[in-house]
């Protein structure tokens, strides 16, 4: 009876995986020829080996004619599915049954293909094809798959097959360019993980991963690049096995966070609750140090954590967590106060949130596998490697944002390398459109010291604005000669190519000088005598004659002294004349007001001759 409860717990905290909204990751795959089959299908990826996100892979199509389920291996000498050099590489059409999807695609890597497509044996909606179950997890090769996957539905397989079986070729583009949503320049990721590490292979695995990828992750999260978030997955116990041993020794607070016990023995070692507490330090851990803005510590002190504390040394303790917090500075007291009583009857508000984090919402499924990672709110499938993880995010990135990691050779291909991906660039000036992205190129113009190029990016990128004329001179001509320089670059914010004066052409490839002397536009007086000069001419007279420009004439020097001599003389005689007179009706007409003044003055004392006397008239009263 002890037995029977011990499995149906171990049941119920795995009943999420059976009841929860699984969603089925897809990519694209077209078929290219032959036209029976040309069209765009679906097909599911799955949860081994590594989806070439962001990327596509073209090859042809074979089916063995035995082990068609590829559950043995194939004869390597009969059966290489290698592909031949200067051929396409080979895609194996195998069919679902009697062995593990992960079987089937460790055999097929193994005889050469490039990838494996699994025909379902039954109509019916596309499923994910996962790993085996934990008692089966141990096999070695799980981890060494390498190559995509994909489940293809059985009527399409049945197509494959008779297309191939009337001799004709199958060419297939398997396509994951949009199986991650890349809306701008920063991913947001989530990793759902466990800080148990008895759980066997996948465990192993899951801390080989978190050691693998700290760098990369801390050092796109410190650049601003990602987003990153940790959760972890909890289940409730049902409410009538709460007080049951087995509940108490693998929940907190109550029943209300459980997780299984790390060797699924509830008689020795560490006990579910023990993991449960740790993944609630793990989480308020990040909490903290995202609030001091340090959130990329979180990968130091579970890499830590995991070689410092681990549960076969019996170190997997508070005491032992607590040492590794204090060596990487962060605040014990803030984290244990996140963390509160996990034996009180009440909610606990991180564990409350990560419960209703599991739930899927729009496009991403309920939470119910460990490990798993969510990048642009869109499940991963595939192998958990730093460099598939890694190219995964990559593509996340909208085009042309993409850190500078994303576009090393070990990551993607550089289509510009090659033809320059078929874009416009100017050699003379190193200056291209192309553009490598992680899901291959673009070609747009380039802003290039501060000068935007405008164009198709294609064919022609021509410079624009105020300093167009600093980069490559606008794409104009120009050209030194004798000393001079000459441009056809227009100084200003227009565009197109004009030859300055003196010359003509397209302004582009040749600006040609103008014999303004053979074409008569100058120099035309009949004295005169042109000579073409580059970019421009000079005239002159014959014999003893001046070029005067602006006339376009001819004069004598000579005559020109003495007229200029005579003009001097004339001018200061005029001058001297006007003084003289000036001078003189100056002294005139001082001199007669002078006169009138003083007569003026002397008529008030005295009588001059001019004026009578006058009598003095007295007047006598009578006596």
């Amino acid at each position: 009876m002890r037995e029977k409860l011990r499995f149906f717990i171990w049941a119920l905290f795995l009943c999420g995986s059976c009841l929860g909204r699984f969603v089925v990751e897809k990519n694209s795959l077209r078929v290219t020829s032959p036209q029976s089959l040309k069209g765009v299908y679906e097909c599911a990826i799955g949860n081994f080996g590594v989806p070439q996100y962001g990327g596509t892979m073209v090859g042809t199509v074979v089916y063995p004619k035995v082990n068609q389920k590829a559950c043995n291996d194939f004869d390597e000498v009969d059966l290489s599915f290698k592909s031949k050099p200067g051929g396409l590489p080979t895609f194996l059409l195998a069919d679902r049954g009697d062995c593990f999807f992960t079987l089937k695609a460790w055999n097929a890597q193994k005889a050469g293909a490039a990838a494996i497509l699994v025909a379902d044996d039954k109509i019916e909606p596309l499923i994910t094809m996962d790993t085996p179950e934990e008692e089966n997890s141990s096999a070695d090769y799980l981890q060494n798959i390498t190559i995509p996957s994909a489940l293809i539905s059985k009527s399409f397989g049945d197509g494959i097959k008779k297309a191939l079986s009337n001799g004709d070729m199958i060419n297939i583009n398997l396509d994951w360019r949009e199986s991650l949503p890349h809306p701008d320049e920063r991913v947001e990721y989530e990793f759902w993980t466990n800080s148990n590490d008895e759980c066997g292979p996948k465990c192993d695995s899951q801390i080989e991963f978190v050691r693998n990828f700290k760098g990369a992750a801390q050092i796109l999260e410190q650049k601003g690049y990602t987003q990153f978030t940790p959760h972890y997955i909890t289940w409730y116990c049902p409410e009538a096995f709460t007080l049951s041993k087995q509940c108490k020794s693998q929940c907190i607070n109550h029943g209300r966070y459980c997780a299984p016990d790390p060797e699924q023995d509830f008689s020795k070692g560490y006990d579910g609750k023990d993991v449960v507490v740790q993944n609630l330090r793990q989480a308020c851990l990040f909490r903290v140090a995202n609030e001091s803005g340090k959130p990329w510590l979180w990968w130091d002190y579970v890499t830590d954590f995991s070689i410092r504390c681990p549960m076969k040394e019996k170190k997997y303790t508070k005491e032992c967590a607590d040492q590794v917090i204090r060596s990487l500075g962060i605040d014990l007291k803030k984290i244990d106060k996140c963390i509160g009583d996990t034996e009180a009857d009440i909610e606990n508000p991180v564990l409350k949130a990560e419960q209703d984090a599991q739930i899927g919402k729009g496009s991403r499924g309920d939470v119910t596998i460990l490990p798993t990672l969510v990048i642009n709110n869109r499940q991963y499938r595939g192998k958990l490697d730093k460099g598939a993880v890694l190219k995964a995010i990559c593509a996340g990135f909208q085009e042309t944002t993409e850190p500078a990691v994303c576009l090393s050779e070990d990551i993607e291909t550089n289509e510009c390398l090659e033809n320059n991906g078929g874009c416009w660039q100017d050699k003379a000036a190193n200056i291209t459109a192309c553009k490598d992205t992680f899901r291959g190129r673009v070609c747009e113009c380039p802003v290039v010291r501060g000068v935007k190029f405008v164009g198709d990016g294609y064919t022609h990128c021509e410079a624009s604005g105020a300093l167009r004329c600093e980069i490559n001179n606008g794409g104009c001509w120009k050209k030194t000669q004798d000393g001079k320089t000459f441009s056809a670059c227009i100084e200003d914010h227009s565009k197109g190519c004009k030859c300055p004066p003196g010359f003509k052409g397209d302004g582009v490839n040749s600006c040609e000088d103008v014999d303004e002397c053979k074409e008569k536009l100058a120099c035309q007086c009949p004295e005169c005598k042109c000579k073409n000069t580059w970019g421009s001419y000079e005239c002159s007279c014959s014999g003893n004659l001046l070029y005067m420009q602006e006339h376009d004439t001819c004069i004598s020097k000579e005559g020109t002294s003495t007229v200029s001599w005579n003009f001097v003389w004339v001018m200061v005689l005029a001058l001297a004349g006007v003084g003289v007179i000036g001078y003189g009706v100056y002294k005139y007409r001082i001199r007669r007001y002078m006169d009138s003044e003083i007569r003026a003055i002397m008529a008030q004392y005295m009588p001059l001759d001019s004026q009578g006397e006058v009598p003095n008239h007295i007047h006598h009263g009578n006596i």
